[in-house]
């Protein structure tokens, strides 16, 4: 069959075949339809991934939107390695397909659970959220983090804060969202919004942003009566690996650090977030901007800078 396959961790994958996968007990073959290009994708192709192979060949991808064997429109998750969903064909658990919705395409679907599953799972399941409570969005300008603001609208916050580095891309956000500016006056800005109550930051950038935030969020506490909870969830790592966090934040808070993904979370817990997720796509009309190309062009798309669009493979 066709695929892109990755032949060493330092390069893009190269177009070609590879061998077509069987199904076994449990097992199911899925016709692929179209296969998001993510950050995670890219960084297990390049062995970085802490969930990834210790060895290449392989057939890249998480996930997608196919046609399983009784001729069924579904989206998949976790092909069983090597076959990855980058291919005609990927091979899956039973247990790891799920309907997707009538009224949406096949981009849209793959577009939106790869770019808003990490939010969706970090609020249900990591955050606990209820009905009410603030969410401060740290990288909301990514496409990431411009869903986990429609989803945290549609899951009911009562307020929702939105950071990142690009003003124009902020103010593209709905109205009633707070925006946040990273810049050298930001720390003033966040030291008045956790003046007040913030029950759960999402974080998509860690790294220098992420001590910042934390620093203005546990500054001057240690209420004898004790302090609000804060649930910081970390999301991903796009400005940096590491952050330096005093001691006394931790102690003298309600800040409680959780990281939300593989390991964290179990593959059956994120398989039924992404039922959720896109059962709930068309009543929340979830969307992010999408761009589509071949499959067979993986190898010339791979490093490009698509901007906010995600980038969808058509097999």
């Amino acid at each position: 069959m066709r695929a892109a396959v990755v032949t060493r961790f330092d390069a893009p994958p190269s177009y070609g075949y590879f061998s077509e996968p069987v199904a076994g007990e449990g097992e199911v073959v899925i016709r692929v339809l179209a296969v998001p290009l993510s950050p995670i994708v890219k960084s297990l192709a390049a062995g970085r991934h802490y969930s990834g192979a210790a060895e290449a060949n392989f057939i890249p991808g998480i996930d997608g939107v196919g046609i399983d064997p009784d001729g069924k429109r579904v989206y998949f998750l976790f092909p069983k390695s090597p076959f990855g969903s980058m291919a005609d064909q990927a091979l899956v658990s039973a247990h790891s397909v799920m309907p997707v919705p009538e009224s949406v395409g096949d981009a849209r679907a793959a577009a939106v659970v790869t770019a808003g599953l990490s939010s969706w799972v970090a609020l249900t399941l990591r955050a606990g959220f209820q009905r009410g409570e603030s969410v401060l969005i740290n990288g909301a300008t990514g496409s990431a983090g411009s869903l986990a603001v429609q989803i945290a609208a549609w899951l009911g916050a009562g307020r929702i804060i939105a950071t990142g580095r690009n003003q124009e891309k902020l103010d593209q956000l709905p109205a009633g969202v707070e925006k946040i500016v990273l810049d050298d006056s930001a720390d003033e800005a966040l030291k008045q919004i956790f003046s007040g109550r913030v029950d759960v930051v999402l974080d998509y950038l860690w790294g220098e942003p992420a001590s910042r935030i934390i620093a203005q969020a546990t500054a001057n506490r240690g209420s004898r009566l004790g302090e609000p909870r804060l649930r910081y969830i970390q999301l991903g790592s796009v400005a940096g690996e590491t952050v330096s966090l005093p001691a006394a934040s931790l102690r003298s808070s309600g800040l409680e650090i959780l990281g939300s993904g593989i390991g964290s979370l179990s593959v059956q817990a994120l398989v039924a977030g992404a039922g959720e997720l896109l059962n709930a796509i068309p009543q929340g009309r979830f969307t992010t901007p999408v761009r589509t190309c071949a499959l067979s062009d993986v190898g010339k798309m791979w490093n490009e800078d698509t901007g906010e669009e995600r980038l969808i493979l058509i097999p």
